[in-house]
């Protein structure tokens, strides 16, 4: 029990309780103020910011209270009442972790959608389906979790997987969770598509970046820095979509960044999502290279975010290794199938700072 009273007080300091109770407060008295509903944009945030910070206070709160009275409880009781008051500590335990998670979303924006693209990196065929078997997993992860997926755009591979592929993610803390999932992922096992059964390594690309509020987002792009072309969609959708040259790609010119939409039968509509996602990543790379130099001026020594390579998939000898958390998975099949939550939960973590791995050697 005693772990149980150090873990929320230490809770309580990280989550500032004190500070978002006062916030909380000065966020009630705007809410109060009539005039505020003139403006809807401001109306918008500062309920949702409200409700984000009212979720956490009363949690806590509740959290507090009962973890104090089942003490009290635990102090007065016989060994046959401590008996019967372990489910409820057990309860408890439980939600405090919950909370504790709370304390993982350290990223701005963690509330937001995930912009997902998996890119297939040099080795052909056996890359281009490991890129392909990466899109299908995180999608999975999505729809396990309740989530929206809606695929943007995809380019097949020359004889399987994909070359490229681009989706939302849509859902509780979407990019917050998809967050860790960023960098370059490494594959290992006996080729289906080599006749002599060699062991082949092939490596994708995953960029995540969050669905920033377009009010947030102040880039204008001239027209003479946007390429446009226009394609036949290669994906289902109907026949209007796969016999009409509906789907649009934006090429930025002064990046390069090129972003696709195939995702309606309207040119327009497909011209407007890939405007906005180009938009999106526009602004991506602008913060993180603002905070690259503010981190400079300041004299900060930051850790490397996205190494060559974050996980290892080595299916031949059945376990995937996170090379940042340090956690080891024995069930590739689950997790290709998007059974990723502990994977993901501790990549928040050493995202947070919480956890270091330990140097252990592959099993390869």
């Amino acid at each position: 029990m005693q772990e149980l009273l150090e873990k929320l007080a230490s809770l309580r300091e990280y989550l500032d309780i004190p500070g978002k109770t006062r916030r909380l407060n000065e966020l009630d008295r705007e809410l109060s103020d009539p005039e505020l509903w003139n403006d809807s944009d401001r109306a918008r945030k500062v309920t949702q910011e409200a409700g984000t910070v009212r979720r956490v206070v009363d949690e806590y709160t509740a959290l507090d209270s009962d973890t104090q009275g089942l003490s009290e409880m635990l102090e007065m009781a016989d060994a046959e009442e401590r008996e019967m008051l372990a489910e409820e500590q057990t309860s408890i335990a439980a939600r405090v972790d919950e909370l504790y998670k709370e304390t993982l979303f350290t990223m701005k924006h963690a509330d937001t959608a995930a912009i997902v693209r998996v890119k297939s990196g040099a080795g052909g065929t056996e890359s281009q389906d490991w890129a392909g078997m990466l899109s299908r997993m995180f999608m999975r992860w999505g729809e396990r979790r309740g989530y929206t997926v809606e695929l943007i755009d995809q380019q097949d591979g020359d004889q399987a997987g994909v070359l490229s592929s681009e989706f939302l993610i849509r859902g509780d803390k979407a990019y917050g969770m998809m967050a860790p999932e960023h960098g370059v992922h490494r594959l290992v096992r006996v080729s289906p598509f080599d006749s002599n059964n060699r062991r082949h390594t092939s490596f994708a690309s995953v960029d995540v970046v969050a669905e920033v509020p377009v009010e947030e987002i102040n880039i204008h792009i001239p027209d003479s820095d946007l390429r446009r072309d226009v394609f036949r969609s290669q994906g289902a959708g109907g026949q209007g979509v796969n016999t009409t040259d509906s789907a649009v790609r934006l090429t930025h010119l002064p990046t390069g960044l090129a972003v696709a939409s195939q995702v309606t039968r309207s040119q327009i509509k497909n011209h407007d999502i890939a405007l906005q996602i180009l938009k999106q990543r526009l602004y991506d790379i602008e913060v993180k290279k603002r905070e690259a130099e503010e981190a400079k001026a300041r004299g900060e020594q930051k850790k490397i975010e996205w190494g060559s390579q974050i996980r290892s998939y080595v299916l031949d000898k059945q376990y995937i290794k996170d090379h940042r958390s340090g956690v080891m998975k024995h069930n590739p099949d689950d997790v290709l199938d998007g059974d990723l939550d502990d994977l993901m939960w501790a990549g928040l973590e050493w995202m947070a700072g919480k956890r270091v791995a330990e140097e252990t050697p592959d099993e390869e």
